[in-house]
């Protein structure tokens, strides 16, 4: 089977480095790919939203299968394009098409929906630059801190939690009426803060049957202890130490199946991911936002702990058979260290050499923003690699991914040292 991924990040690299481990896969392609995708595959020089050259891409590599990474392809539409073209009939993807993937394109979509199905999730509004004046006038109705939420894809920076009025109203403001976030900010969410605690939930979905993935947990701000500003994630954890198993089948019950059953009611036919950013608030799941992909960095948490043969897994999603396949999860703990560009997620520098690489042994750096160059392994992201360790214990595997953060070298590295270190002594 000649597979190809798209996108260049540490999530698709995971996928490659999964999908190369099964005797499935004949040929592997990631398009454009990073240094760390070449080791385990073909990169092709092609733009994962060059929805015409991906097309010519899958005639002239005989492509049998599809795996679209990020959301931005599926959001402008790439299955829906692939499927008008005749020639590709018989072409598997996984990954929704634009009516499905708009429970990430759209905020305020995927509120409506949940509000439509009675899928848990935070009160909210939604206003627009007309909409101004009533949405300065509601923030003043309203409890604080406060979240506001960039209606369409603003690159994971487009979420502003409000600690006071003030900031709440500026913040709007400029959202609105600034066109801080663009196009993607032209409507705004205006939601409850959650009082909890955060968690990812991973579903496959075939268009009929689902699986639910190993959970996964988070660490979205810059600084240790959750301080600073939002980053695209600076590290994980699966599994997750709080979501016991009668809190994750109140998930499949009043998250999962609600879900599902509301996408088929709105004729959405869903083949793929389905990313469910969850809190946990007095031992209750309510939804914080759907993502119409796998997250990174959770994906080098969650893969690592999958035992099942990758490219059939794949493939039941794309062929409906997601019944006939049973999970097999690692019990051991995955902990993944984000190691970013000095400055992220400002402004930074890309081109530095990467060094003592070749030293890690027992953990997976899994490439997020990086380039093969003259030899070297250079910079080519904010966010540059997921160093993912694996342990009988999450003291064990904490530890062994920040040995191995340590000891990778790069100028003006950052990284956080507190990844999963709430979770070790974390008490309900």
């Amino acid at each position: 089977m000649n597979i190809l991924i798209l996108g260049s990040g540490g999530r698709e690299h995971a996928f490659a480095w999964k999908l190369a481990q099964s005797p499935l896969c004949d040929t592997l392609f990631v398009a454009p790919g990073n240094a760390g995708t070449a080791q385990v595959a073909t990169n092709l020089p092609v733009s994962y939203t060059d929805f015409t050259a991906i097309a010519n891409t899958i005639r002239d590599k005989n492509i049998d299968l599809l795996i679209v990474g990020p959301e931005e392809p599926l959001v402008k539409g790439i299955v829906d394009f692939l499927r008008q073209q005749s020639d590709l009939a018989s072409l598997r993807i996984v990954g929704p098409d634009a009516k499905g993937a708009q429970l990430e394109g759209s905020k305020d979509f995927s509120k409506q929906f949940m509000l439509r199905y009675g899928i848990p999730t935070a009160a909210s509004q939604t206003f627009t630059a007309e909409t101004l004046q009533q949405g300065l006038t509601y923030l003043e109705t309203h409890s604080f801190p406060i979240v506001l939420k960039a209606d369409g894809l603003a690159a994971g920076k487009g979420v502003i939690i409000a600690e006071t009025l003030a900031d709440a109203k500026t913040a709007l403001t400029d959202m609105l009426d600034g066109h801080k976030f663009g196009d993607a900010g032209s409507k705004v969410v205006v939601e409850q803060f959650l009082r909890g605690v955060e968690l990812s939930v991973f579903v496959l979905c075939d268009g009929e049957n689902y699986k639910i993935l190993p959970e996964a947990k988070d660490y979205k701000r810059i600084g240790e202890e959750d301080t600073g500003p939002n980053t695209g994630g600076m590290g994980a954890v699966s599994p997750v130490v709080f979501a016991s198993q009668s809190f994750l089948q109140k998930v499949d019950d009043k998250v999962v199946k609600p879900t599902l059953a509301g996408l088929k009611q709105e004729g959405i036919h869903y083949q793929g991911f389905i990313f469910v950013g969850l809190m946990k608030v007095n031992g209750e799941p309510f939804v914080i936002e759907y993502n119409a992909r796998m997250g990174d960095p959770e994906t080098e948490v969650v893969l690592p702990r999958l035992q099942n043969d990758f490219v059939e897994l794949m493939v039941a999603t794309a062929d409906g058979e997601l019944d006939q396949i049973s999970l097999q999860v690692s019990p051991q703990t995955a902990v993944t260290t984000m190691l970013v560009s000095g400055g992220y997620p400002g402004d930074y520098v890309t081109g530095k050499i990467i060094s003592e690489l070749g030293r890690l042994e027992d953990v997976t750096a899994f490439h997020a923003g990086t380039l093969a160059q003259d030899g070297h392994v250079l910079t080519n992201g904010g966010r540059v690699l997921a160093i993912t360790a694996q342990a009988n214990s999450l003291e064990n595997a904490v530890r062994k991914s920040q040995e191995a953060a340590r000891m990778v070298q790069f100028d003006g590295k950052q990284y956080r040292k507190d990844i999963g270190v709430d979770l070790i002594r974390y008490s309900d």
